[in-house]
C-alpha cells in the first residue's frame, strides 16, 4: 500500500488521536477516508500528553462528547483487538468555596441527567478514598468514578487500526503540503503526489493554523489559536503509594484536582505526576525571536521548573507524600488553545466542504466524541447533539493574533476557573467598539462582549462596586442586581434605551433573492414595509436559526439575526446559492437602538417624521434627530418599542435625542430578565438543534403549504405527538436563579430541562423557560428544577408570555 491513492471521499490532515478518531468514525460510517501525517502518528501534542480522560464539564456539550469518548474507550481494545493502558481510577475534584460546591453541584446534576453517576462528597469522608490527603481550606469535593487516564498513543494506534479495519487509509510520513481547488473538489498536495477529495479536514492540532493559511484563498480566515507551554512533571517511586496499592489488591488511587489552586495530581505507576496550569503561563512561537518550527515532531520544550513553585509547595501540602519523591523526568510541551479553552469541530467558517478538528486543549478525553461530531459533519451535514460551544463559527473577524495570545494565556491560567453570568473576562478588551462606546462608558456601562462588541451589560451607578470580584457569584444579589431592577423598572413603566451594536445583518439580493430564502425558511415572508420572524429548520426539523426578515422587494430582503450567528448564518443563506443571487454582510455599517416603554412614543413623537401609529412589525424609513433610519416596531423587551437601525456613525446623535428626551439607558442583563417574561427565545439557548421547531412550540411559525428542509420529518413527528415541550415555569428559587441546562424533575424521575432562567422584574418571581416531557406541560403541574444543589419548586404556567399575555402593551 506504498502508492498514494489519487482520489477519495474524505482527506484528514494530521495524524493525533483527534484525526485518528475521524478516521476512525468517517470510515465506519461507510466513507472513504485517507489520512495524512507528516511524521509517525502522535508526532504532534499527543504523544507527550498526561492522558487524563474526565468526563467533568459545566458545558452541556463538551459533556456530552466526553462521556462518548469514555464509553467508546472502555470497548475500544476488546473491539479492534489492540490493548490499551486504560486505568479508571476515579477522581476527586477538590472545592475550597460555596461557589467552588454550586459548580459542583450543578455538574453533578447535569452529569446524571447523561447518565453518569457524579456525586458529592463531604470533606470527613476525602480520606477514605485518598488517605494521603491533607483536608485543610476545603469545602467539600466532586467524586467522579467514571474518570481516570488511558496511554495517548495506544489510543491513538487503536483508533488508527480500527479506521484501517472500516476501510481508512493511513499515510504516515506523508506531509501535505497545500491545498488547491479543481472542478469542485479538492486537491491536496504532497511529496507522494496529488490527493482528490470532496471534503477535507483540518486536524493538524497545533499546526492547524499554518495549515488553515492554505485556504485563505478559498475563504477561509486565520484560525484563532495560540500555542501554550505546558508541563508536568513524574516523580520517582514513593515507597507509601507502593505499600497502598499492594494492600488494595493493586488499586489505583483516585486522580486528584485541586481546582482552586489549578493542578491535578495522578498516581504513575508507584509515584505522583503533577500538571499545575500555573498564573505566570507562557505562550510559544508567537514573537520573531521564536519562531515555529517547520517540525517540531516529539519534541520538547526545556524545562521550567520555576514557574511552577508555588503550585509544587501548594500539591505538597495538599498530599505530604509528593515531597517524597525526587522529580523523575519533567515534560514540557506545545498545547494549541483556542481563546475560550475549547477546540474547534465543525465546518471551517466560509470555505466549502472543509472542515476543522482542531486546536485541543483536552485532546484525549475528547479525540472519541470529537471524531463522533465531525463524522456527522462530514457525512451527515450535522450533529446528533447542539455542538455551537465547539464550533468554529463562533468566532468571527475579530480574533487578531493578539487577541488570540491574551485570550489564551488567559484561559491557561485560570482552566479550572468557574465562569460566573455576572462576570467578564477582561482580556482583550475593545475588539469591537461602537461610536456610542464613550458615551455608554460615561453613563456607567459596565460592558459584555457579544461577537467582540462592547455591549452594556448594566449601568452603574457612583459608589457601586465595579470590581470584577464581585461579579464572582452565581446569585442573583450583587452590586449590579438593583440597578438591573431600576432598569426593568424603567422600561416598564418609563422608556428606555438599549444599545444593540453588532446585530449580524445579512442582505440577499438579486433575480430570485426571496425565492431562494423562502425555500431554507418554514416561515411565510412577510411583505415590504412588515418584519417578520422566519425559522430554519435543518433535514431533521429541528432549529437551525432564526432571523427577523425586512423585504424591501423579490430582489431584496434583509436578515437580521443575532451577533454570534453571523458566520453560521451567512452559511445557511448562502446554501445552495443560485446564481445572480447575493448574501453581503452589512453588520459592521449599521448600529441598532431599541427604545421601548409606554412613554417611547410620546419620546420618539418630537424627535421624527415616522408615522408611530403604524402597526406591531411595521417598518418604515424616516428620519430621527434629523439622521436617516429604518424603523421597526418591535422590542425585545416586550413593550411598545421601536428599534432605530441607522448608519454607525449617526448613532451618537440618535443617543443624544432620546436620552435627552428622557429615555434610561438599560443593558443586556435586564433585556434578558425582560425577554424571559415575555417567552421570548435565544439563539443557542433556547434556540438549538437539540430541539425541533414542534418541540420548540414554534408551531405557529410553520407553513405547512409549502415545501421546506426538514418538512416530512416535522409532519411524521406532528402526527405522533413531540416527546418534550417549551413552558414557562414559574420557580420557587433561592439566592440564584435558574442556570442553563438545570435539570427538571417530578419526584425523582428527570422529565426536562432549562434553556433559560432569571428574575422577572415586571412579575416579581423567578422564571425559567424549559423543555420537559409534553404530557407534563398543563399550567399548574408541580415539579422540581436542581439550582446548583438545591431542589427548588416550580410550576408551570403555559408556554406564552407571563407578562402582558395579550400583548396588549405591545401593540398599544
Amino acid at each position: 500500500m506504498s502508492d498514494l491513492p489519487s482520489h477519495t471521499r474524505v482527506v484528514i490532515i494530521g495524524g493525533g488521536a483527534v484525526g485518528a478518531s475521524c478516521a476512525y468514525h468517517i470510515a465506519k460510517a461507510g466513507w472513504d477516508v485517507v489520512l495524512l501525517e507528516k511524521n509517525e502518528l502522535t508526532a504532534g501534542s499527543t504523544w507527550h500528553a498526561a492522558g487524563n480522560c474526565p468526563s467533568f464539564s459545566t458545558s452541556w456539550a463538551v459533556m456530552n462528547m466526553q462521556r462518548y469518548s469514555l464509553d467508546l474507550y472502555r470497548r475500544l481494545a476488546d473491539e479492534v483487538d489492540y490493548p490499551m493502558n486504560y486505568h479508571v481510577t476515579g477522581s476527586i475534584r477538590l472545592g475550597h468555596s460555596r461557589e467552588r460546591i454550586q459548580e459542583f453541584e450543578r455538574a453533578v446534576s447535569m452529569g446524571r441527567y447523561q447518565g453518569m453517576d457524579l456525586e458529592m462528597m463531604q470533606v470527613g469522608d476525602l480520606k477514605s478514598r485518598y488517605p494521603f490527603l491533607e483536608t485543610h481550606d476545603l469545602a467539600g469535593a466532586l467524586y467522579d468514578p467514571d474518570d481516570g487516564d488511558i496511554d495517548p498513543a495506544q489510543l491513538t494506534q487503536a483508533l488508527a487500526k480500527g479506521a484501517r479495519m472500516a476501510g481508512a487509509r493511513i499515510e504516515r510520513f506523508c506531509p501535505a503540503t497545500g491545498v488547491s481547488r479543481d472542478k469542485g473538489e479538492w486537491v491536496i498536495h504532497t511529496p507522494k503526489g496529488d490527493i482528490r477529495c470532496e471534503k477535507v479536514v483540518n486536524a493538524a492540532g497545533y499546526y492547524a493554523q499554518r495549515v488553515g493559511e492554505w485556504f485563505k484563498p478559498f475563504g477561509g480566515r486565520t484560525v484563532p489559536m495560540a500555542v501554550m507551554s505546558h508541563q508536568y512533571f513524574l516523580t520517582e517511586e514513593i515507597p507509601a503509594i507502593r505499600e497502598w496499592c499492594e494492600s488494595t489488591g493493586n488499586r489505583k488511587l483516585p486522580l486528584l484536582r485541586d481546582v482552586d489552586s489549578s493542578y491535578y495530581l495522578r498516581q504513575e505507576k508507584y509515584g505522583l505526576n503533577l500538571g499545575p496550569y500555573e498564573r505566570n503561563c507562557k505562550a510559544h512561537w508567537v514573537t520573531p525571536d521564536d519562531p515555529m518550527p517547520e517540525d517540531f515532531s516529539f519534541q520538547l520544550y526545556p524545562d521550567d521548573l520555576e514557574r511552577l513553585e508555588w503550585y509544587i509547595e501548594d500539591a505538597m501540602a495538599r498530599v505530604p507524600l509528593l515531597g517524597e519523591g525526587g522529580v523523575g523526568r519533567n515534560i514540557n510541551g506545545p498545547i494549541p488553545y483556542a481563546p475560550d479553552g475549547l477546540p474547534l469541530i465543525g465546518p471551517m467558517p466560509g470555505v466549502p466542504n472543509a472542515f476543522e478538528a482542531c486546536v485541543f486543549t483536552f485532546g484525549i478525553t475528547q479525540s472519541g466524541g470529537a471524531g463522533k461530531v465531525l463524522a456527522e459533519w462530514v457525512t451527515e451535514g450535522c450533529t446528533e447533539w447542539d455542538m455551537w460551544a465547539v464550533d468554529p463559527r463562533r468566532y468571527t473577524d475579530y480574533t487578531d493574533p493578539q487577541y488570540c495570545i491574551d485570550k489564551a494565556l488567559e484561559t491557561y491560567g485560570h482552566e479550572y476557573a468557574m465562569h460566573f453570568p455576572w462576570h467578564r473576562w477582561p482580556a482583550a478588551p475593545d475588539r469591537r467598539t461602537s461610536a456610542l462606546h464613550d458615551r455608554l462608558k460615561a453613563a456607567g456601562a459596565q460592558f459584555g462582549v457579544y461577537n467582540g462588541w462592547e455591549r452594556a451589560n448594566w449601568f452603574a451607578q457612583p459608589g457601586d462596586d465595579t470590581s470584577e470580584e464581585a461579579t464572582h457569584t452565581w446569585d442573583r444579589s450583587g452590586p449590579f442586581q438593583p440597578r438591573i431592577e431600576e432598569e426593568c423598572a424603567a422600561v416598564r413603566d418609563h422608556a428606555g434605551v438599549l444599545a444593540i451594536s453588532g446585530f449580524t445583518r445579512l442582505r440577499v439580493q438579486g433575480p430570485g433573492a426571496r425565492a431562494h430564502v423562502d425555500g431554507l425558511t418554514c416561515s411565510r415572508l412577510p411583505k415590504p414595509g412588515r418584519v417578520g420572524l422566519a425559522y430554519f429548520p435543518d433535514t431533521r426539523g429541528r432549529i437551525l436559526t432564526e432571523m427577523s426578515v425586512i423585504p424591501s422587494s423579490d430582489e431584496d430582503l434583509l436578515l437580521i439575526t443575532a451577533a454570534v450567528a453571523q458566520w453560521h448564518d451567512r452559511d445557511v443563506l448562502t446554501t445552495g446559492l443560485p446564481e445572480g443571487v447575493t448574501v453581503t454582510d452589512e453588520s459592521a455599517d449599521f448600529d441598532c437602538l431599541l427604545v421601548t416603554g409606554p412613554q417611547s412614543r410620546a419620546i420618539l413623537a418630537p424627535l421624527t417624521d415616522a408615522d408611530l401609529s403604524l402597526p406591531w412589525l411595521s417598518v418604515q424609513q424616516a428620519t430621527v434627530a434629523g439622521k436617516p433610519v429604518t424603523l421597526m416596531r418591535v422590542s425585545f423587551a416586550g413593550e411598545l418599542g421601536w428599534e432605530i437601525h441607522c448608519a454607525a456613525a449617526d448613532a451618537p446623535a440618535i443617543w443624544d435625542a432620546v436620552t435627552g428626551a428622557g429615555a434610561k439607558p438599560f443593558g443586556m442583563f435586564a433585556l434578558n430578565a425582560l425577554r424571559v417574561e415575555k417567552a421570548y427565545r435565544a439563539w443557542k439557548g433556547d434556540l438549538s438543534t437539540d430541539y425541533t421547531l414542534l418541540q420548540g412550540g414554534l408551531d405557529r411559525f410553520i407553513d405547512w403549504s409549502k415545501p421546506f428542509p426538514g418538512k416530512a420529518a416535522l409532519e411524521q413527528e406532528r402526527a405522533t405527538g413531540p416527546t418534550k415541550r417549551f413552558a414557562v415555569l414559574r420557580v420557587e428559587a433561592g439566592p440564584a436563579d435558574t442556570p442553563y441546562m438545570a435539570t427538571i424533575r417530578q419526584g425523582d424521575t428527570i422529565v426536562g430541562e432549562a434553556t433559560a432562567g432569571a428574575w422577572g422584574y415586571r412579575v416579581g418571581h423567578s422564571v425559567a423557560l424549559a423543555m420537559i416531557r409534553t404530557d407534563l406541560t398543563a399550567p399548574g403541574t408541580e415539579l422540581e428544577i436542581d439550582i446548583f444543589g438545591e431542589r427548588r419548586p416550580a410550576t408551570v404556567l403555559g408556554d406564552g408570555p407571563i407578562w402582558d399575555a395579550q400583548n396588549e402593551r405591545i401593540k398599544a
